[in-house]
């Protein structure tokens, strides 16, 4: 319990240091390259411990570089550029919606049996993602005086969430049977997405990745790659071996309840009926989508454990 209460503070708190880091002096492209620096350190000193040895062979490089594009380097880059203008609670909301997309990526590929052998239950999850997109449209409630959130930071995030599903679907298939251990197959996976991001430091204003942070900028940026990033995953790796995959996936439906605790309470973001709202059906769709399974989330899947 205490573990799993740990992995979701960890986890959830992701947003809040994502916030504060942008409101004292980092860009997006700043924070996507420091956070995978750091997560992939602290994953490359677990791996060591372990005795887990990076992979090898120019094939699996190139995967895992797909796969660092699109599991980690963009959608960093996307939910630190959406922060800009959503705030970090309803940030985490709709990063929630990960499932939903990776529902639909399963329907188009057609991996997903929810609407074929699965019959009695496919209608379930049909629902379920109607349902989460739903809640969706109540959070932007475009039609609002003014409208709701801000369009293009708000469709950022859904992007970061979108890309997060293509990713688990592409990981499932390229990146399995490499004979590499999970630490050490995430570790190669950040450090490539280090070096992917680092090609975009000239777009944020500066080769200096930490130009223009203030103290409580770097501070931020350090929890968030250090703790939110690179000790998330083994948490959550350890807590999967230990206390199964149904506790762990249980984390996942905690995490926009803590980043939108922790946006009101630190941040003093508005929490709204609609918000609250928005958050209950978006959390009821996703149960509806993976009621019949119990798999563990993780911030940085591998084949061997899936956000979704």
């Amino acid at each position: 319990m205490l573990r799993m209460a740990v992995l979701a503070l960890f986890w959830g708190s992701g947003f809040l240091w994502i916030r504060l880091a942008l409101q004292h002096g980092l860009t997006p492209v700043q924070i996507t390259v420091l956070r995978s620096v750091l997560g992939a350190a602290v994953l490359l000193l677990l791996a060591r411990s372990a005795r887990q040895r990076l992979p090898r062979g120019a094939a699996v490089w190139r995967r895992l570089t797909l796969a660092a594009l699109l599991c980690n380097a963009l959608p960093f880059l996307l939910t630190a550029y959406g922060e800009r203008g959503v705030g970090s609670g309803l940030a985490g909301v709709l990063h929630a919606t990960t499932p939903l997309w990776s529902l639909l990526v399963g329907l188009a590929l057609g991996t997903e049996r929810a609407l074929g052998t699965e019959r009695a239950r496919g209608p379930l999850r049909l629902g379920g993602l109607v349902l989460g997109f739903a809640g969706v449209l109540l959070i932007f409630s475009p039609w609002r005086d003014g409208g709701g959130l801000p369009v293009l930071p708000a469709l950022a995030l859904l992007g970061a969430a979108a890309s997060y599903a293509i990713a688990f679907a592409y990981m499932a298939r390229a990146l399995t049977g490499t004979g590499t251990g999970p630490l050490a197959l995430s570790a190669a996976q950040l450090t490539a997405a280090a070096g992917l991001s680092t090609l975009a430091l000239p777009v944020s204003g500066s080769l200096d990745p930490v130009a223009g942070a203030d103290p409580l900028g770097l501070v931020a940026v350090a929890v968030l790659g250090v703790a939110c990033t690179g000790l998330t995953f083994h948490l959550n790796y350890r807590l999967i071996a230990t206390e199964g995959p149904t506790s762990a996936a249980t984390v996942g439906y905690l995490l926009p309840v803590v980043s939108t605790a922790l946006g009101a309470l630190v941040l003093g973001e508005e929490l709204t009926i609609r918000t609250v709202a928005g958050m209950i059906v978006v959390l009821a769709g996703v149960f509806l989508t993976k009621h019949h399974r119990a798999q563990a989330p993780a911030l940085m899947p591998t084949p061997t454990a899936s956000r979704d």
